[in-house]
């Protein structure tokens, strides 16, 4: 029985990790929440799941406390953003099993999450670093030669720089594939989170950034993979279900029997492949550069991009201009020498002010 503590649990990970813990109640028992704003559904959650009441809470600030305070197993932090930083390093610190939704406080964090911990401690619930993860297990880590990343396409799969100027934020959101949050459905659509992902893989399995490779599939069914030394290729596949890489994190590395559909080989299916055109979609080219600089450059590509989906959504800029911005902010970054949590803090700060304020010339 795995004692598992929900960062998130109003979002839609959350959720889904609580209806497979409804699913699993031989495998899995609650025995914390924490949520952003949404107090209402928390409440109905700690009933549900008979969490006592002190240990269901609001708030990251709550969220790390909670962490601290609780004897757990395995903490999910399905957060959204860079506030989850607190809670990911208190998980490390505390000698839990971090299954990572959040990958912006993998990302903004850097070196200071690699050093806090320990091997094996990190287990990822993104689909796309799941099935890396997965895929590892079929050599030695001297016989990859490299990852490959997929990526939907989003919405706007194929458009011209020229249509993307004219695109909605209504468009944005509806995304081909997955059912996701405003930021990181906008993210797909500006492949933003692809370039998260990028610098998520880069951290997560030490593979340098030229041995990262990014690839469009639009039906999502292969959802990463490895090529090895030989030649050979191992892909993990399985029909759209975000309920799979949860399980799988809670449970690493055992696998929980039937929590998703399987594809169904009895049907004719098709699945393509095609190069990512970055000179359309620029923030993974970005994000390759931002990784490899390091220190707070992350943390930054990470904060103004946050601004300037809002923006976006605000009607305050363009839908090209989110890249754009993110670029400008990050060109005119000068990184402290040393990395530290104040250090990333005082970064984001300087990021959402630079980056609000060329959105306020943009008005």
């Amino acid at each position: 029985m795995r004692r598992i503590i929900i960062l998130g649990s109003t979002g839609s990970i959350g959720t889904q990790a609580l209806e497979v813990i409804s699913a699993n109640p031989n495998r899995f028992q609650v025995v914390g929440l924490a949520a952003g704003q949404n107090s209402e559904l928390l409440e109905q959650q700690r009933k549900t799941f008979n969490v006592p009441i002190e240990n269901a809470v609001l708030g990251s600030e709550a969220a790390t406390e909670l962490v601290n305070r609780l004897d757990a197993d395995v903490v999910v932090n399905g957060i959204t953003g860079s506030i989850g930083l607190a809670p990911t390093l208190a998980a490390l610190r505390t000698g839990k099993t971090l299954a990572l939704a959040n990958k912006e406080s993998l990302i903004v964090g850097g070196q200071l999450v690699k050093d806090a911990a320990a091997a094996d401690q990190i287990v990822p619930v993104d689909s796309e670093h799941s099935a890396l993860a997965q895929c590892l297990l079929g050599g030695a880590p001297s016989e990859v030669r490299k990852l490959i990343l997929t990526a939907s396409g989003g919405p706007f799969r194929g458009f011209t720089r020229e249509q993307l100027a004219e695109v909605t934020p209504q468009q944005a959101l509806a995304h081909p594939t997955w059912v996701m949050g405003k930021v990181v459905t906008t993210n797909s659509a500006t492949l933003v989170n692809k370039g998260l992902e990028l610098i998520e893989a880069h951290l997560l399995f030490d593979i340098p950034f030229d041995r990262i490779d990014v690839t469009v599939h639009p039906q999502s069914v292969v959802h990463s993979m490895v090529e090895f030394v030989d030649g050979s290729v191992l892909a993990q596949c399985s029909p759209p279900n975000m309920k799979l890489p949860i399980a799988l994190g809670m449970s690493w590395p055992d696998r929980v029997p039937n929590i998703a559909p399987a594809c169904d080989w009895t049907k004719a299916a098709t699945w393509t492949f095609e190069p990512l055109d970055e000179k359309v979609f620029g923030a993974v080219r970005l994000a390759r550069q931002v990784g490899s600089a390091g220190l707070t450059y992350p943390a930054v590509y990470n904060a103004a991009n946050e601004q300037a989906v809002e923006a976006f959504h605000s009607g305050r800029i363009g839908f090209n201009q989110i890249v754009d911005l993110i670029d400008r902010v990050v060109d005119a970054h000068q990184p402290e020498a040393e990395l530290s949590l104040e250090s990333v803090l005082r970064a984001e700060v300087w990021a959402r002010d630079r980056a609000d304020a060329q959105i306020a010339t943009a008005c």
